[in-house]
């Protein structure tokens, strides 16, 4: 029997091409849309597992650590990414909270989680036990998991804070900044290759 041929679908309008190898350098777009179909994978498994760990490691800095300190007649308050949270929930705006709570610490906590279990039984050729329902969780969370949102937000309060009252950046702060590229990093296109990879273990 002669295996069929890789085939690769534009996710925006559909259109079916045969996927072929590429450079480095190169990239593979849709000749109808041209939209992104395919490049190489900047990181390897290693690299990907690598970058999860630290994702997961700067997570709980992010969530341990003040975001930032506000100062007034020597009185000053700190607040964390949880405490703000809790402090939407104290209003009206109690549903607000839940999404805020949702989009800047559930969704990016499952994102790491996943990423780490599927990725290190990757890193051993093994497909992670519930390999298919993590890959379509993954997906599912992307849209979900708004660091960068929330990052924006903060440096546009801070910016605009900083005329009425001392407004200090905290460790928080700075490991939700790296923590926001790692993110975007780990649940791009890269984590698909493992549909690829681990096709012969899956099936």
């Amino acid at each position: 029997m002669t295996s069929s041929p890789a085939w690769i679908i534009c996710e925006h309008c559909d259109s079916v091409y045969k996927a072929v190898p590429l450079a480095k350098a190169q990239t593979a777009r849709c000749i109808r849309c041209a939209a992104i179909l395919d490049r190489p994978d900047p990181f390897s498994i290693q690299q990907l597992l690598a970058l999860s760990i630290s994702a997961a490691l700067l997570f709980v800095f992010a969530n341990a650590f003040p975001i930032m300190t506000i100062s007034l007649q020597g009185l000053s308050n700190q607040a964390t990414l949880w405490q703000s949270v809790q402090a939407l929930a104290q209003g009206e705006i109690s549903v607000i909270a839940a999404v805020t709570g949702l989009a800047i610490i559930l969704a990016p906590l499952l994102q790491i989680c996943l990423s780490c279990w599927v990725l290190g039984f990757a890193l051993a050729g093994r497909a992670a036990p519930g390999f298919k329902n993590c890959m379509r969780a993954l997906e599912h969370l992307r849209p979900w998991s708004m660091l960068e949102v929330c990052l924006l937000g903060i440096l546009v309060a801070i910016i605009k804070l900083a005329g009425m009252l001392d407004v200090h950046p905290g460790t928080g702060l700075w490991a939700l900044a790296m923590l926001t590229v790692l993110i975007i990093l780990i649940s791009g296109k890269g984590i698909r290759r493992l549909w690829k990879d681990l096709e012969d273990v899956i099936r």
